[in-house]
This record gives structure tokens, C-alpha cells and sequence, in this order.
């Protein structure tokens, strides 16, 4: 007799009295014993002081500090604007226009530039927004400083000791460290700074560094911000960054200068004093 005749029969595959078969009960059991030994092993290392808890910011300063951020990503738009303005100037073989673009009067200007109707009119485009910009970030400015003088006036005044580091550096850095207690050490805080390399490192091998990204970027510009102000108008502060650079390139030595300038800060405020440049050179 041929098979094909006869019906195919199915045969059930065996199931749990949930409705699930065997093989993923065991795969989810797994997945939930380990996840849960997971849980109570963080939660022993959470007991015993060897798991760090992340610093929850304070909620009073939170959203100043997302304002001030915002200002500081306005800023930087402002300054593509200029360098369009300058870029276009060179396409168009114009000598170089060689005005502040902060004064109104030097924006004004440059409505009168290029014989070229549409680029002219990219060039207006760009003095509006700078003038609106101008406008908004003062207010801005004076807002944080009003919602920030209550809590960290007396801080801004220690960081602006520093030649070079004015109000919105000052607050930057005081807005982004929150509370400097949070550090046990220089080393953490310059660590959180981005301004030393992380190294991998492997049973006491050295496999170079990674990690370049961890750490907080706006603390990482503010610092190379103070550092390349620090610089300008000061005879001993460029004698310094001379003596640097015979060991190390002009790049790494500015950053050597902004890791000086990082852990200085870390002592001003632990210690609630002021800069003290004689020291700051000389050590």
C-alpha cells in the first residue's frame, strides 16, 4: 500500500501546562536566575562601599546649567556665522575685513560689501542673526548670573582670581563640577575633567590609552579656554609655556597648561582660596 494514501498525521510537540514549550521555560528560567544573581551581587557591592553611585546633580541648578549650555551652543553657531562672513569675503577676492564683528557699528558695514545681490543678501542674513543673538545672550548672561548668585557667588569671585577666567568661564566650571566634595582627589577630578588619558592596562601591562570620550566635554573646553586666556598679556605665563614646549609640541604643552590649570582650580575650591600665581609657576 502507498503511504501517500493515508493522511498525514501531526504529533503535538510537548508543552507545559502554561502553554510554553520546554525548551523556552528553561531558556527564561536561566535568564532570570542569572539577571537575579546579577541584582544580588551589585546589591552586596552596593553594601559594601565597593560599587560607585552616580552623583545626582542638584535640582535647584539643573536646569541653569542646561541654560547655560544652550548659550554656550548659541555662541559657537555665532562664531560659524563670522567665519562664513570671512570665507565668503575671500571667495570673492575682497581684502579682509578687518573689523570686530561684536560692534554693531562693524556689522553695519558690511551691508555694503559685495556687488553680487544673493551674496550680499547671505551676508545680511548672517549680521541678523548675530544681531538677534547679541541681544538674546546678554539677557541670558545676566539671568544665570542672577540664578546663580545665591549659591556660588562667593566661588565665582575665588575663580575669577585666576588672570584671564571671567564670568561665563567661572560658571561654567562651577555649573558643571556641581559639588567639588564629590571628588575624593586631584587624580578623580582630572579624570572627570578629561584632562588626562585613561591607559589600558592589562595584569601590569601597558596596551596604550582608550577612552578619550569619558569624562565631561564642557569642563574639557572650559579649561582650554582658561588655559589659551591665561596665556594672553601674561610675560610669566608665556615663559612657562616656553619651557614646556622644549620638552613637548605647542598642543601638548597648552594641555599640560590647562591640566595645571584644572587641578589649581581642584585645591581653590577645596581650600577656599584664591589663585596664587607665584606658586602656580614655580611648582
Amino acid at each position: 500500500m502507498n503511504d501517500s494514501n493515508f493522511p498525514e498525521q501531526h504529533t503535538k510537540e510537548p508543552q507545559s501546562e502554561s502553554g510554553i514549550k520546554p525548551e523556552i521555560s528553561c531558556i527564561i528560567l536561566f535568564t532570570i536566575c542569572f539577571w537575579g544573581g546579577c541584582l544580588d551581587f551589585s546589591f552586596h557591592l552596593i553594601r559594601g562601599g565597593n560599587f560607585p553611585q552616580a552623583y545626582v546633580y542638584p535640582k535647584h541648578l539643573r536646569a541653569t546649567r542646561d541654560l547655560l549650555r544652550r548659550r554656550t551652543s548659541i555662541v559657537r553657531h555665532g562664531a560659524d556665522l563670522k567665519a562664513h562672513v570671512v570665507n565668503t569675503t575671500s571667495q570673492y577676492n575682497l581684502p579682509p575685513n578687518k573689523v570686530n564683528l561684536k560692534n554693531l557699528c562693524a556689522r553695519e558695514q558690511l551691508k555694503h560689501t559685495f556687488d553680487e545681490p544673493s551674496a550680499q543678501k547671505s551676508i545680511d542674513l548672517d549680521m541678523a542673526i548675530l544681531d538677534c543673538y547679541q541681544q538674546e545672550l546678554s539677557k541670558i548672561e545676566w539671568y544665570i548670573e542672577q540664578q546663580t548668585k545665591q549659591f556660588k557667588s562667593a566661588e565665582v569671585c575665588l575663580l575669577r582670581s585666576i588672570p584671564g577666567v571671567g564670568k561665563i568661564l567661572s560658571l561654567t566650571i562651577l555649573l558643571e563640577i556641581g559639588d567639588i566634595e564629590r571628588f575624593p582627589n586631584v587624580q578623580k577630578f582630572a579624570s572627570y575633567c578629561r584632562l588626562v588619558k585613561c591607559k589600558a592596562e592589562s595584569a601590569g601591562k601597558s596596551y596604550g590609552t582608550q577612552g578619550n570620550k569619558i569624562g565631561n566635554a564642557h569642563l574639557k573646553w572650559a579649561f582650554s579656554e582658561a588655559a589659551v586666556l591665561y596665556l594672553r598679556g601674561n610675560p610669566s605665563a608665556q615663559k612657562y609655556l616656553q619651557r614646556l614646549q622644549k620638552r613637548m609640541s605647542k598642543a601638548k604643552a597648552l594641555s599640560a597648561l590647562a591640566h595645571k590649570i584644572g587641578r589649581a582650580v581642584f585645591f581653590m575650591l577645596k581650600n577656599k582660596t584664591v589663585f596664587d600665581e607665584q606658586r602656580f609657576l614655580h611648582r
